[in-house]
């Protein structure tokens, strides 16, 4: 076997068992904000998959959709993958970006409906259902 070939799957193995870790340690959080954190970009991954697949999502949000589930499977990474608690940030923008442009464009119905994770996590990244902004409510004044 090739030296370069045993050097990648070296590296394969060990990005994989990385992987393997942090999501083993994500799953012994607390439930709260740290844990809904570390199952955001998973939570990306189903919903992008389940968009893709729905036929009231317009063409423009479903390209977007897997332009960000192709740059979360690409090799290509803007921050490598194997930096601690860095390495998957820029998957995790990339995704809410897309997203955020997807959820502007699909009814609120079908976003709820394909998102698994904290409602009130896909509430922040979207904004509030009824078309409030988390940025425009006000304090009960």
């Amino acid at each position: 076997m090739p030296g370069w070939l045993t050097g990648v799957l070296i590296a394969a193995g060990v990005m994989l068992a990385s992987w393997v870790l942090l999501i083993f340690l994500a799953k012994l959080l607390p439930p709260g904000l740290a844990r809904d954190l570390a199952r955001f970009l998973p939570d990306c991954v189903i919903t992008v998959k389940r968009l893709r697949k729905d036929a009231r999502v317009p063409l423009r949000a479903k390209v977007a959709v897997v332009f960000a589930g192709l740059w979360v499977l690409s090799p290509v990474d803007l921050i490598p993958e194997f930096l601690p608690v860095i390495g998957p940030l820029d998957d995790v923008v990339v995704v809410a970006l897309a997203l955020r442009y997807a959820a502007r464009r699909v009814p609120r119905e079908v976003l709820d409906e394909a998102w698994p994770g904290n409602r009130d996590l896909l509430d922040r990244l979207v904004g509030r259902r009824g078309g409030k902004s988390p940025d425009t409510e006000t304090s009960g004044e």
